[in-house]
């Protein structure tokens, strides 16, 4: 089994930072990417940033230029550095691992952390 937990939501004002931190246990054979999907409430989960093992990156291009993300691959850990934060920034995030776990390949989700951006 896979577990992830996550940490480093929480409430701030636009233009506010925080850090997303998710970290995966468990029988990891290799996980090959990490990354961030947010929700919010009626509208599809979507992706915000993803990172591969090989250091590839991928971001929503809402985000371009406000958020990093990183990764430690020693740790299985994956971090998502929100800065600028806008009003629409606000949602559930997820974090997400797609890993080889006893030589099968698949999505694991964390349970969610909530970032909002309120004056």
């Amino acid at each position: 089994q896979v577990q992830l937990v996550e940490s480093g939501g929480g409430l701030v004002q636009p233009g506010g930072s925080l850090r997303l931190s998710c970290a995966a246990s468990g029988s990891l054979t290799i996980v090959y990417a990490m990354g961030w999907y947010r929700q919010a409430p009626g509208k599809q989960r979507e992706l915000v940033a993803k990172v591969t093992r090989g250091g590839s990156t991928d971001y929503a291009d809402s985000v371009k230029g406000r958020f990093t993300i990183s990764r430690d691959n020693a740790k299985n850990t994956v971090y998502l550095q929100m800065n600028s934060l806008k009003p629409e920034d606000t949602a559930l995030y997820y974090c997400n691992v797609d890993v080889l776990v006893s030589a099968f390949r698949g999505d694991y989700w964390g349970q969610g952390t909530q970032v909002t951006v309120s004056s």
